[in-house]
This record gives structure tokens, C-alpha cells and sequence, in this order.
């Protein structure tokens, strides 16, 4: 396959995502799209400049995260979903190809229903965290 999402030397793909420091929820969302644009692409197809750029966005973000995020470990799972979903700017509907439906998934945030196994796998890989934070 062709790598056609982002082209260009280190130079062009720099200019593009505009690696900065994170201080505003916007920023931070135009850096997860530039994330997820490059995790879009097959790795075996990333260029060296793009693996560069996705680590340094990531480093970036998680870096936001840990400074303004107020995740904690102990709370319960549908606090940590809540909290996640608040910080991402993310609703319900959001969540349909987690949990497969508006009523499962209202009923997972308002603490009727636990979450699955399965269900916290996606939000794991969704979230980049841990799946056992939603156990």
C-alpha cells in the first residue's frame, strides 16, 4: 500500500501537525486527529519521520493528560469512563461501536449495567490505557 495520508519529509509533516506544548482542549484534539490520522496507516507502512512525529504527539498528549486530567485510579470504572469521555469531548453516541447501542450504553455511564470484558478491551485500546481501569 501507499502511504497517501500524510506525505512528505520531516520537514513538510512537522509543518503540517504543529508539534507544540498542549494548553487548551482544542489543541489537544487537533493533536489526537493528527494521531489518529498516522495510527490510520498500516505500521509497516509509517515512514521513519512519521513513527518520529506519532511518538512526539503521543508524548505530547500524555503529557497534557497527566497534568490536567484528574483520572484517578481508584475511582470506579463508570467515574473513569465519565471522566475520559468528559475530557475527549465525547457523548453517548460517541460510544455505539463499544457498547453496540444507545441503551447499553446509557445504562454502562449511569452505572446500571458493568462493563465487559470485551467492552473494556475497545475502551482500553480506544483510550490507550489500561482495560483493567474499567473492570
Amino acid at each position: 500500500m501507499i502511504n497517501t495520508m500524510i506525505l512528505g519529509d520531516y520537514t513538510d509533516i512537522l509543518v503540517k501537525t504543529n508539534p507544540k506544548p498542549i494548553y487548551s482542549k482544542s489543541e489537544k484534539n487537533r493533536l489526537l486527529a493528527e494521531i489518529d490520522a498516522l495510527m490510520s496507516i498500516n505500521e509497516e507502512d509509517l515512514t521513519e519521520e512519521q513513527a518520529n512525529i506519532l511518538e512526539l504527539l503521543t508524548i505530547l498528549v500524555e503529557d497534557y493528560e497527566r497534568k490536567n486530567c484528574r483520572l484517578i485510579t481508584k475511582a470506579n470504572p463508570r467515574e473513569i469512563l465519565k471522566e475520559l469521555m468528559e475530557n475527549h469531548g465525547l457523548k453517548q453516541k460517541d460510544l455505539l461501536d463499544v457498547f453496540g447501542s444507545k441503551g447499553i450504553a446509557s445504562e454502562v455511564i449511569n452505572g446500571k449495567r458493568s462493563i465487559s470484558k470485551n467492552q473494556a478491551k475497545a475502551l482500553g485500546k480506544r483510550f490507550h490505557i489500561s482495560p483493567a481501569l474499567f473492570l
